[in-house]
Order: C-alpha cells, then sequence, then structure tokens
C-alpha cells in the first residue's frame, strides 16, 4: 500500500496500514541510528521550518535532530521570535515561510485546529506537533512504537493512560492508535479529568487506580495540564497525589523517582524513538516510498 498523504494531522484519520507504515519505517530510522550511521540523504536539499508558537523542549529538539538526520535544512522559529508577537496572522506567517522557499512545515500551536488549517491554504507538507488539546500524533506514533518494540502486536494487551486526559491531546492520539491497533484501553483519573464520555472513544472510563492497574500490561503517566485548565479540577495536589500518584514529569506528583528512573521504565528510551518516528513522518510525507524503508540501511 503506498503511502499517499501529504500531511500528518491526526491518528484520528490514520488506518492501520497507514499506522504500521509508520512504524515500520521509524524501525528501519532507528535501527540506523543505533548502528552509527548518523545522515541519510532523504531530504538532502530540502528545508524543514520548526514553527513552534507554544512552549516545547524535547518535541521540538526531537524534530530538529529528524530533520538534521534526515539531511535537510532547519530553520526553527518560536512564539517569542515570530511576528505572531507583533500581530501577524498565523496564515501571513506560513504563507511567508512557504514563499522563503520552505519544503515542510512542522507547527505546534495552542490552538487546535491550526495545523489542519494550514494544511488547506499551503502546498507544502504540515506535521503536527501538537495543537491545543487537539492531538499530538507522532507522540501517539512513538509510544505505541515503543509498546510494540516490548509486547509485539498490541492486540488484546491491557494500556492503561493515567491522569489527565481531559486536556491532554497525548491522550487523544493513543487512544485513537491504540484502539485501531486493538488494544484494551482504560483511563483512569479524577472524575472531572477523566469523563465518563470518553467512552464514546471504545475505551474503558475508572476512577479506582488500583483495580486498573491490577492485570495493565503498560502504564502511561500524563502530566496535569495547568497551561490549558481554565481552573482546579481537583482539590490539590496532595489529594490528587494520593489517589492517582504512582509512588509517595512532575516528580513526586504524578509519579515517585524511583519509579520513573526503575528498570521498568521506557521514558528515556522513548526520546531515541521519537527521532526515529519524526524521521518516519518527514520522510514519508515529503514523497518517500513505505516499500522502499528496507533499502534506506
Amino acid at each position: 500500500m503506498p503511502w499517499t498523504r501529504q500531511h500528518l494531522i491526526t491518528l484520528e484519520e490514520l488506518s492501520l496500514a497507514e499506522i504500521e507504515q509508520l512504524h515500520a519505517t521509524a524501525a528501519v530510522f532507528k535501527k540506523q541510528l543505533l548502528s552509527g550511521t548518523r545522515k541519510h540523504p532523504a531530504l538532502s536539499g530540502k528545508t524543514v521550518v520548526n514553527l513552534f508558537l507554544e512552549p516545547s523542549t524535547r518535541t521540538r529538539m526531537a524534530f530538529d535532530m529528524a530533520a538534521k538526520r534526515l539531511s535537510a535544512d532547519v530553520i526553527s522559529f518560536d512564539a517569542a521570535s515570530s511576528s505572531t508577537t507583533k500581530g501577524e496572522t498565523l496564515r501571513d506567517t506560513a504563507q511567508n515561510i512557504e514563499a522563503l522557499q520552505a519544503d515542510i512545515i512542522v507547527i505546534r500551536h495552542a490552538a487546535s485546529g491550526s495545523p489542519l488549517y494550514l494544511s488547506k491554504i499551503l502546498g507544502i507538507p504540515v506535521i503536527n506537533a501538537g495543537d491545543g488539546a487537539h492531538e499530538h500524533p507522532t507522540q501517539g506514533l512513538l509510544d505505541t512504537f515503543t509498546m510494540k518494540e516490548h509486547l509485539g502486536p498490541l492486540k488484546g494487551r491491557k494500556v492503561v493512560i493515567l491522569g489527565d486526559i481531559l486536556f491532554s491531546r497525548v491522550a487523544r492520539s493513543n487512544i485513537y492508535a491504540l484502539t485501531k491497533m486493538g488494544a484494551n484501553v482504560t483511563l483512569v483519573g479524577p472524575s472531572t479529568l477523566v469523563p465518563h464520555a470518553f467512552t464514546e472513544l471504545g475505551v474503558e472510563v475508572s476512577h479506582d487506580l488500583r483495580s486498573a492497574l491490577a492485570d495493565a500490561e503498560v502504564v502511561m503517566l500524563l502530566r496535569i495540564q495547568h497551561e490549558r485548565q481554565g481552573s482546579s479540577h481537583f482539590p490539590s495536589l496532595g489529594e490528587y497525589t494520593s489517589m492517582f500518584g504512582l509512588g509517595p514529569i512532575n516528580r513526586g506528583v504524578e509519579i515517585d523517582s524511583d519509579l520513573a528512573d526503575g528498570d521498568r521504565s521506557v521514558i528515556l528510551e522513548q526520546v531515541t524513538n521519537g527521532i526515529a518516528v519524526r524521521m518516519a513522518a518527514l520522510y514519508l510525507c515529503s514523497g518517500g516510498h513505505p516499500e522502499y524503508a528496507t533499502l534506506l540501511d
């Protein structure tokens, strides 16, 4: 099946076959990274613009590294240096970037729907690096890629997503990917952050951490999204930790340091996987063929 998408906006619209194509291509690139191969010429001569109008460290660095590993030139904008601070519209900013002969735009924006909007008005690939509380597709891809590396096929596996589901774009992307892959997903947290309405997405909802963890094979922790909450959705951090924290990241709130640094934690492994997955996204959306992926190494 050929890859036909120019943009990567949401995992909700991807088929299982497309998710598997992205994973397979990422696996090839990860093999290269671990073998010491520093660069592949797939994007040689192309320019990738990271338009990050919302704060980011890991995602921005991973996209920057991924583009450079594919031999692209990289230009990074952030909210402080962008003309949007002077009142320029997102449309004008993006169209000016395209007019400067950029080949791909990676956008992170606080407004849900921003990447989709740009994909409708630009003629170059747009990749969503996180839009409001909507989606974070490459994060969902790297999370599921990591799970597959450890567990194999995810069909029938129980995955628990714990924490601030309501305001989490990461949770939404993972829900779409995991359910397409056949995993049994349970969302856990206080009722204010994990409303029953999420069951409409084909997942279970629980407010009892102990019972939810009883037979879980993967536990994904989400930090509290303070920046997206207009008001507090739980009485105090102490109460949240006592009911839904693992152990006695916001270390000490969602997870204890001993667990975060323990031998079952794959947090740092995901950093490397994040580069490989974003290399796959950039490669495929720029016209790379998944059937040639095995030839890349």
